[in-house]
This record gives structure tokens, C-alpha cells and sequence, in this order.
């Protein structure tokens, strides 16, 4: 089975509902099996013309799926969760999000699918997460590690939402 690290982000209603019923989705997927969970944070939004701050936690997974089969589950649940996808490449206010960050050590660059997530090292709210979780774990493209990219953001500050974290 894959060790697949997801982000779940969400600025639209019930911020932290949307973020634990997409984790209470993943989990009860046959396929798929959370393993822990980040703590969640409050974040400022990133790259978008937005004043509603997302809530934002990542879940390390072990699943069967295939890379593109893991995509089409996530991006079901969104659907089940309200989400609407676009056609611009314009970011908006979305009730949840689920991004692939890490699958296992793969790369992989499709139209469809980038992995590692090709923003992954930019992200704050995808580092701090995975600090928590695998800070060691290596970018299989850029070879630094959770901390290293974390330690070369120009703004790593976030705002811690709830210390513990939500099991599912």
C-alpha cells in the first residue's frame, strides 16, 4: 500500500466541518486508511484575492489506489461536499479542498496530476502540517526535506487553530 500525504483546506461555511467530514470521507473509503492527522490551523489565504482565512490540516493515508484512482476519490468528496470546480485557473473560495502533496516517493506530471504537489514547497499551510507528521520526509524532485523547505519560506508564520488532533 502507498503512503500518500493529503492537504485538506477549506474557507467556505463551516470551515473545520467541511475539513473533518472530507477526513471522515477518505476514512471510510474502503481503500483507504488514515493514519494521523495534522493538527488544524487557520491560515491566511494564499495566492488569492479572498479576505475568509481557510482552516487547513494534512492527513498522512496508506492506500491501494493508484495515483489517478486516489484522485478521483478526492475529488468526489469535494463534489459530495458542495465543492464547484471552475474552468479558470482562478483560486476562489471553495468548502473544501483536497490536494495530493506526496505519493510514496513518486513523481508524476500529467495534465491531470502533478506530484509532488508543485506548490507543496510554497505553502506554509502545507509545511507546518507536515512538520508535524513527517518532517524528515524528502521532496523526491527538489531532495530537501519538510524542515528545509519550511526553514527557505520568506512568511512560515501561520495561526495555530487547536492543539490537539481530530482522529478519525
Amino acid at each position: 500500500m502507498a503512503i500518500v500525504y493529503i492537504s485538506l483546506g477549506s474557507n467556505k461555511g463551516d470551515r473545520i466541518g467541511y475539513v473533518q467530514q472530507a477526513a471522515s470521507l477518505l476514512g471510510m473509503d474502503e481503500g483507504i486508511t488514515i493514519v494521523r492527522t495534522s493538527a488544524f490551523y487557520e491560515t491566511e489565504p494564499w495566492n488569492m484575492n479572498t479576505n475568509t482565512w481557510f482552516v487547513n490540516a494534512v492527513a498522512e493515508i496508506k492506500t491501494k489506489y493508484s495515483p489517478h484512482e486516489l484522485l478521483n476519490v478526492c475529488q468526489n468528496i469535494e463534489k459530495q461536499l458542495g465543492r464547484e470546480h471552475k474552468k479558470t485557473n482562478d483560486y476562489e473560495d471553495r468548502t473544501i479542498d483536497i490536494d495530493i502533496l506526496f505519493y510514496n516517493n513518486d513523481v508524476i506530471n500529467d495534465s491531470d496530476l502533478i506530484i509532488p504537489h508543485k506548490y507543496v514547497h510554497l505553502r506554509a499551510f502545507n509545511l507546518v502540517p507536515m512538520l508535524e507528521l513527517n518532517a524528515d520526509y524528502v521532496h523526491p524532485v527538489l531532495h530537501k526535506s519538510i524542515v528545509e523547505m519550511h526553514s527557505d519560506l520568506e512568511n512560515p508564520e501561520m495561526v495555530f487553530l487547536y492543539g490537539t488532533r481530530v482522529d478519525f
